[in-house]
């Protein structure tokens, strides 16, 4: 007995933001080494693998999509088969030999393709080293990310005492990120530009070791959530069930729906009352007469089609922010290959173009203190909303901004490529790109930590890494978009312009019309806020759903 109360007091002093300080060394790590290679990667593609603009844009939009679409797999597994941590371990461990191989591409020029005039150079086994170094990378570094925010997120107690906590730790977690990131624009692009791309790369090798070697030792100070079912499968028994049970009538009491007695309950799960959205799903928790021991797939519980309906409601959301990330991809390629046409100089010191990415990142190292300190608990006092302000209301906030950014960035494409048409020996200042990077930067701020808290908070115990994976998605899903935007437009424009070239083609950008590509997304991006507006708005909260107690006094 003794020894269980002394277990028991072990498990209660673990957690918390003890425990978080080795997720944010990692978080730190890691970003440094992945905005690093985000800065760089277009250009190596473009100058050591001899891929042209378009291809080498794609590539990397490409290689992005696939590790952010990763983290979904990272979610599934981290639910139901390992937890959090050991599943941040074990990809983080294929990331690393990623990079490693990586690193030893860019060391031997004997494993690099010859410059041949097309689109990509690359064949034979140059192709099949770099193709699976980056399958590598991908599967390793977005299998972890999809464990290792929850696994934050799981170190805080969700009750009164801790109102606000899970918003300081995902604040602090992008802090932790942006932190890396302005080391890894400045101090490890300089590096790849100035010295060799190997060196880059063999330094984010390190620092991502070091980072999950860190984790890894603050085992003893984590709290783990017990396994849940695997969400896949809760999800499709709510499906199969309710489409079995389509042609049966609803009782007119939802206290006559199956649900299990708490006694009895699994401990990863936790009881959400019924709402009155998506009624139809409702079907799959009507009980079996002819059973005295309801199967998974003949019957549901109330709960289980409530965390269905919770993941579809978030499904819009979802949605909405994909453009957000396909503006981003825009900052990360076309406008890295911007700052080569343009004056890269402070005074007689020469500024690597993808260093510019630094800007953002340090005002966001600097407003995100302020932000958490100063802001939040003012904002509280007047909205009574533990974060200050909403989530859905910080993703809209990050959506207009990002719409703004990228009309300022067509403007300064056209200022740029009129200048450099006017005088070709005189080039405008790279620095004019920081007024795009920053907007963006601040953008990103809001809907990142906005979108993470959301799903965290009101998704089920059991699926939160699946719904923060879905923060993942949208990145994903915004890069492959980038690369189906360029390639559409490329094609669509080649037909119609009277030059019979597209506005992305070939190498020279002062030919191209990348401006107003730029506005594309803008134009896209704001028809896609407008559609938020409306999907916020629908949105319920899972704290504000409609309660059974409330549906007995409507009925």
């Amino acid at each position: 007995m003794d020894n269980g109360l002394m277990n028991m007091e072990e498990e209660k002093q673990k957690g918390g933001f003890r425990a978080c300080i080795f997720i944010f060394v990692l978080q730190g790590l890691e970003n440094m080494g992945s905005i690093a290679n985000m800065a760089v990667l277009v250009l190596y593609f473009n100058y050591a693998m001899h891929f042209d603009l378009a291809t080498s844009a794609n590539t990397l939009t490409n290689f992005m999509g696939s590790v952010f679409l990763f983290s979904i797999l990272g979610a599934f597994i981290s639910d139901a088969y390992l937890n959090r941590f050991y599943t941040t371990l074990l990809f983080g461990a294929l990331e690393v030999v990623g990079l490693v191989l990586v690193t030893i591409q860019a060391r031997f020029k004997d494993l690099q393709p010859e410059m041949c005039g097309k689109s990509s150079c690359i064949k034979g086994g140059q192709a099949l080293m770099f193709y699976g170094s980056l399958c590598l990378l991908a599967i390793g570094s977005g299998t972890a990310r999809g464990a290792l925010p929850p696994l934050g997120g799981d170190q805080f107690v969700q009750d009164e005492r801790q109102r606000g906590a899970l918003s300081t730790y995902y604040n602090w977690l992008f802090l932790s990120s942006t932190s890396g990131g302005v080391i890894g624009v400045t101090f490890v692009v300089w590096i790849s530009m100035s010295k060799a791309w190997y060196w880059g790369f063999f330094l984010v090798t390190v620092g991502t070791f070091v980072g999950y070697i860190t984790l890894a030792f603050g085992k003893p100070f984590f709290r783990f959530q017990p396994l849940g079912n695997s969400p896949p499968i809760k999800i499709a028994q709510v499906i199969v069930v309710a489409f079995r049970n389509r042609s049966l009538s609803l009782p007119e009491r939802t206290d006559d729906l199956y649900e299990i007695d708490e006694t009895v309950r699994d401990p990863s799960e936790e009881r959400i009352p019924h709402s009155k959205q998506f009624s139809s799903l409702d079907k799959a928790a009507i009980p079996r007469e002819d059973s005295t021991a309801p199967d998974a797939w003949k019957v549901c519980t109330v709960t289980q089609v409530e965390e269905v309906k919770v993941l579809i409601r978030m499904l819009p959301i979802v949605a909405s922010t994909i453009l957000l990330n396909t503006g981003m991809a825009q900052l990360q390629t076309f406008s890295v290959q911007q700052g080569m046409f343009m004056d890269p100089h402070i005074g007689s010191k020469e500024i690597p173009t993808p260093s510019l990415s630094v800007i953002p990142l340090l005002f966001m190292t600097i407003l995100m203190p302020l932000y958490e300190l100063f802001f939040v608990p003012f904002a509280r006092k007047i909205t009574g909303h533990p974060s200050g302000i909403t989530q859905l209301q910080r993703v809209g906030v990050g959506l207009v901004l990002s719409i703004i950014s990228m009309t300022v960035a067509g403007g300064i494409e056209v200022y740029r490529k009129d200048q450099a048409n006017k005088i070709p020996s005189h080039k405008i200042s790279v620095f004019w790109l920081c007024i795009q990077f920053f907007i963006f930067g601040i953008a990103d701020m809001f809907t990142i930590v906005g979108l993470m808290e959301l799903y965290y908070k009101e998704a089920p115990s059991g699926m939160r890494s699946l719904a923060a994976s879905f923060s993942s998605l949208t990145f994903a899903l915004g890069y492959f978009l980038s690369s189906i935007f360029v390639s559409t437009i490329n094609a669509v424009t080649k037909r119609i312009t009277p030059s019979k070239q597209g506005w992305l083609h070939g190498n020279n950008i002062n030919t191209n019309n990348l401006h107003l590509f730029y506005w594309f997304v803008a134009a896209v991006s704001a028809i896609n806020f407008v559609i938020y507006l409306f999907v916020a708005s629908w949105y319920k909260y899972k704290e504000a759903g409609v309660t059974e107690s409330e549906t007995k006094t409507e009925s």
